[in-house]
């Protein structure tokens, strides 16, 4: 067994005091975003987890990319057929994560979700690189396939089938809206003495609490 007790860092590099953050949580993650799209130790600012339930009761996280946030929430794209889209599709929920160690900063968001109109899945389809677009539509996500030569060559047929021509979004692909209810904001601080803001959706309104860490 590989003893890892003495695996720490001291986080001092920022606070998080309620005199200083935004009322609503989507301008307050506004500015942390922006902070770590600007931070060049930070490489992919809109990677984040998703996780959701599988039907064994059991979670399932893997990473995303975000694709745009606005005042109701934030978008990304997948195969609905796929593990992830099945279990939203049962509960309508997911919880996103956001961990930027240069920052010492984290976000969890557990949010309702529900897909975003056609034509905004259409537009974000086509503004992507041809090849990427062949890879969706090629690509029974979440299914057991024989070996990689079965995608390669399902690849392969389509390249020739879209030779020169659109490739149609496949039905079965496109965006989520993720609309949270509660967002916590956690800033590392020394002595493990974490900020940890809450902002938990009653209503209309934002009820802002402070968790100890």
């Amino acid at each position: 067994m590989e003893n890892l007790h003495d695996k720490r860092k001291i986080y001092a590099k920022s606070q998080l005091i309620e005199s200083e953050i935004k009322q609503n949580p989507l301008e307050q993650f506004r500015d942390w975003f922006l902070d770590a799209s600007e931070d060049p130790s930070v490489s992919e600012a809109n990677a984040m987890a998703i996780s959701t339930v599988e039907e064994d009761g059991c979670p399932r996280t893997r990473m995303v990319l975000l694709k745009a946030y606005t005042h109701e929430g934030f978008i990304f794209y997948t195969n609905y057929d796929s593990k992830k889209g099945k279990a939203i599709e049962r509960s309508h929920k997911a919880c996103l994560h956001f961990f930027w160690p240069s920052l010492e900063r984290q976000i969890i968001i557990k949010a309702e979700l529900e897909k975003v109109a056609g034509n905004l899945s259409d537009g974000y389809f086509h503004s992507r690189p041809k090849g990427s677009q062949l890879g969706a539509a090629a690509s029974p996500q979440s299914q057991v396939v024989p070996d990689r030569a079965f995608l390669e060559e399902k690849l392969k047929q389509l390249e020739k089938e879209y030779e020169g021509n659109e490739v149609p979004r496949p039905a079965n692909w496109g965006g989520y809206l993720a609309k949270p209810y509660e967002i916590e904001f956690w800033q590392g601080r020394p002595n493990r003495l974490h900020d940890r803001i809450v902002y938990q959706l009653e209503g209309f309104d934002w009820k802002i609490s402070r968790l100890a860490p």
